[in-house]
């Protein structure tokens, strides 16, 4: 049996068809005539859910003004046979970094911060950092890591989850750790936006999170966007599943059996502490906030960050970085340092710098998350794209395929030049 859900929004008018086929076919648009007809987006994701790659999914297209389809397929939780909704809340991880560097690109407009300034200029603890070479054996870098180059992944920063409660902990962590190499001649994915968002508090005076609600999420109106996902937002979190050799099929992931045992889940809801366990605990026990990949989020509300980024760092009259400032942080930062055939980075996004059959144009932008997340905007197509799927691990072809799926169909059946 194959069950395909797909829903689709526009406007506040909602409209449910149901078609029965011999093999269960269920089709759920919540949208009124006058909206676009699906794209298709649902169809094209539902052979990744019956061949196991993924549960469910929700895809949207927008363009800068309006939401042209928003679909979503499979299931939330599938043993539970929970359709996937598109209200549905996801854990977008690194995606958080998009954030981050459109938060500190503000800092910039405003002449508090400048990107190619030495990390330690902000944060002292920088100082004297040294390249390990070899075990054992340090020297001082030709030269001191920039905030360039921690936001684009070039400076040579330790990787490792954070040790500590706090965001000040967590970069000091970082300071106090070796280069692993000369600053600016390598590119490593890294957790380098945290000392971005260390250095928001820093000039701010106020909490990362709290500018990031302040400057960001509240004036674009992303009500769904949280580090810590309330208790009314919890039964909406979609679930992060795995793939089971013995069973071969997908199954949630489950941290919170011994915790809830032992009565230590304090306020965390219990969908978010089945889903990520004792560092769920940290988070809301500590309020801790990681710049790096920290954000809870819905397709709607990525969706409407990714206009403003659609529209050059402006949403609805409002500007939020200055045209300089975004074509700063969009365009591809890594110099000379070797990357990605088909994409390189930028401050915060990663950069398509080579263009794909049917895909993003070059000089798209966009990332992924931890758990297959991804938002894409492509101005020459005037197109953000959004995926939202929970999936711990996934080879690279599935994801190569997966994200193939989603944005050459939203490429070919919305794309300016394929319109």
């Amino acid at each position: 049996m194959k069950t395909l859900l797909a829903v689709g929004r526009c406007g506040g008018c909602f409209l449910l068809l149901a078609v029965t086929f011999l093999n269960t076919f269920v089709l759920a648009i919540d949208a009124p005539p006058t909206c676009p007809a699906s794209g298709g987006m649902a169809a094209k994701l539902q052979p990744f859910i019956d061949n196991h790659v993924v549960a469910g999914a929700v895809v949207l297209v927008a363009n800068k003004d309006e939401i042209l389809d928003l679909e979503a397929v499979g299931y939330s939780n599938l043993p539970a046979h929970k359709p996937m909704k598109t209200t549905d809340l996801f854990y977008i991880a690194s995606m958080t970094k998009c954030f981050t560097a459109t938060a500190l690109m503000m800092l910039v407009d405003e002449g508090k911060v400048n990107i190619n300034d030495p990390v330690e200029k902000y944060l002292p603890e920088f100082k004297g950092q040294m390249v390990e070479v070899s075990k054992g054996h340090r020297h001082l870098p030709q030269h001191l890591i920039t905030i360039k180059e921690v936001m684009s992944h070039t400076a040579a920063v330790h990787e490792g989850p954070p040790h500590t409660h706090t965001l000040e902990g967590y970069v000091k962590e970082i300071a106090q750790a070796p280069l692993q190499w000369e600053p600016g001649t390598k590119y490593k994915y890294s957790p380098g936006p945290a000392i971005g968002g260390r250095i928001i508090e820093v000039v701010s005076g106020m909490p990362y999170a709290e500018f990031i609600q302040q400057r960001l999420l509240d004036p674009l109106g992303l009500k769904d966007t949280t580090f810590w996902p309330s208790a009314a937002q919890d039964p909406r979190l979609a679930l992060t599943h795995e793939y089971n050799p013995k069973t071969k099929t997908l199954e949630p992931i489950q941290h919170n059996s011994d915790l809830i045992r032992a009565g230590k889940s304090g306020n965390v809801p219990s969908n978010i502490l089945s889903q990520f366990g004792g560092n769920a605990l940290t988070a809301y026990a500590y309020h801790f906030a990681n710049p790096a990949g920290g954000l809870f989020s819905t397709a709607t509300d990525i969706a409407t960050f990714c206009q403003m980024l659609l529209n050059g760092g402006t949403y609805q009259g409002k500007q939020y970085i200055s045209p300089a400032a975004f074509k700063q942080m969009t365009s591809i930062q890594t110099g000379n340092a070797e990357t990605a055939p088909d994409v390189a980075y930028g401050l915060g996004f990663f950069v398509q710098k080579k263009a794909l059959a049917g895909g993003p144009s070059v000089g798209s932008f966009g990332h992924h998350g931890a758990r297959k997340t991804q938002m894409w905007i492509d101005p020459q197509h005037q197109l953000a794209m959004v995926l939202m799927v929970q999936c711990t691990e996934l080879s690279h072809s599935d994801q190569d395929n997966l994200y193939a799926a989603y944005r050459n169909q939203a490429i070919a059946r919305y794309g300016k030049t394929g319109r």
